[in-house]
């Protein structure tokens, strides 16, 4: 498969899952939580079922590691290229009955975000990137357009925080001395779409994620241009231990 290809399928399938996740919540659904407390629901796991077997089947050169597989204890090993997979970032926000959450199929190689696919199925956006060829994209119903990162403009920046950490004081230290136009408060990988294509400049993050949180929305991100790295500068990179990351700065263009 062609990298287009591969993102296709990704995209394919997030969509699937957004159309799967939206069914489930106009049902009804019950919340539960795992050994760490975080939440998870019905439309967690039918959703990765449903990527998983598609990724499996389409791409079974390429292992698949996705989060409801992890915290049952199955950890699949990494490889030069891998999947990874959140099949509902944010189901706080989805449990709350807010809009902001999020379906991520990531591929990263070598360790960095290479491709992936972001659908938000409150509003059914599908988001796709291809970092090294700066391919960016978001597709509505049936059109699809592409989609750029913006410098930030001279009335000041819009920055978008986690609502979960909304509170941090950490976050008032980061915005000190800085012209800060709007913040908006919002869960999931929603906000580096948002950076994508061009409505907001800068998420900064300090409260822990996952891998599979980040991986597909940095592709879509610095594919349109921006930029992921940690406080120290140092780019996010994958296949750390326990999948877990960094604090991190999201940013759109610079200059």
């Amino acid at each position: 498969m062609t990298d287009e290809d591969l993102l296709e399928l990704a995209a394919t399938l997030a969509e699937r899952a957004a159309h799967a996740i939206n069914a489930i919540r106009a049902a009804g659904f019950a919340v539960e939580r795992k050994t760490d407390e975080s939440p998870v629901t019905e439309a967690d796991r039918i959703a990765e079922a449903l990527i998983v077997e598609g990724l499996r089947a389409a791409t079974p050169d390429i292992p698949v590691v996705a989060e409801e597989e992890v915290a049952a204890g199955l950890v699949t090993a990494l490889a030069a290229r891998t999947w990874l997979v959140d099949p509902l970032d944010g189901t706080r926000e989805f449990a709350a009955g807010h809009d902001s959450f999020t379906v991520n199929i990531g591929l990263v190689q070598e360790g960095r975000a290479y491709l992936g696919a972001v659908a938000v199925p409150a509003s059914m956006e599908i988001f796709g990137g291809i970092v090294p060829t700066g391919l960016a994209w978001k597709r509505e119903a049936a059109s699809r357009r592409p989609i750029r990162a913006r410098a930030i403009p001279a009335e000041g920046a819009t920055i978008f925080a986690s609502r979960h950490y909304s509170d941090d004081p950490r976050l008032g230290q980061f915005l000190e001395g800085r012209k800060v136009a709007h913040i908006e408060k919002i869960g999931s990988a929603v906000k580096f779409c948002r950076l994508a294509e061009g409505v907001g400049d800068i998420y900064p993050r300090f409260g822990r994620t996952m891998e599979w949180d980040t991986a597909a929305p940095q592709a879509v991100l610095e594919a349109a241009g921006g930029r992921v790295a940690g406080f120290d500068g140092q780019p996010l990179r994958y296949g750390k231990p326990n999948f877990e990351n960094h604090a991190f700065l999201a940013e759109g263009r610079r200059g």
